[in-house]
C-alpha cells in the first residue's frame, strides 16, 4: 500500500509559478513510476509529467518548457515546477504513483491516487 499527499498547491496570477510536492509513504520501495496529472470542470484528467525509476521523465506537449518534474527517493517526493502558468492550467492536481512487485517470473502493479491540491490562475 502506498499513500500520496499533496501540497502547494493556490491560487496565482499569470506568469506565476507554483511548486508542488507529493510525498509517499508506505510501500515505496515497490514505486516504479511517479506522475501528476490535472482535471479541470467539465474535462477529462489528463497526464501532465511523470518521471521514471530511472529518472525519464516525460511532458504534456501543454506544458513543455515550463514544468519540470523530479523526483527525490531518499525522501519519497516527487515535485512538479510550474513556471509561467496560464489560466489553461487550472484545475486539480493529482499525484500518481505506480507500483510493481511479484516474483521473477510474474509482476503485480498497483496504481494509487493522492487526493489532489487545487491550482487557480487567474488573468
Amino acid at each position: 500500500q502506498v499513500q500520496l499527499v499533496e501540497s502547494g498547491g493556490g491560487l496565482v496570477q499569470a506568469g506565476g509559478s507554483l511548486r508542488l510536492s507529493c510525498a509517499a509513504s508506505g510501500r515505496t520501495r515497490s514505486i516504479e513510476s511517479m506522475a501528476w496529472y490535472r482535471q479541470a470542470p467539465g474535462k477529462q484528467r489528463e497526464l501532465v509529467a511523470s518521471i521514471t525509476s530511472s529518472f525519464r521523465t516525460d511532458y504534456s506537449d501543454s506544458v513543455k518548457g515550463r514544468f519540470t518534474i523530479s523526483r527525490d527517493t531518499a525522501k519519497n517526493t516527487v515535485t512538479l515546477q510550474m513556471n509561467n502558468l496560464n489560466p489553461e492550467d487550472t484545475g486539480v492536481y493529482y499525484c500518481y504513483a505506480k507500483s510493481t512487485w511479484g516474483p521473477v517470473e510474474r509482476t503485480y502493479s498497483s496504481d494509487y491516487w493522492g487526493q489532489g491540491t487545487q491550482v487557480t490562475v487567474s488573468s
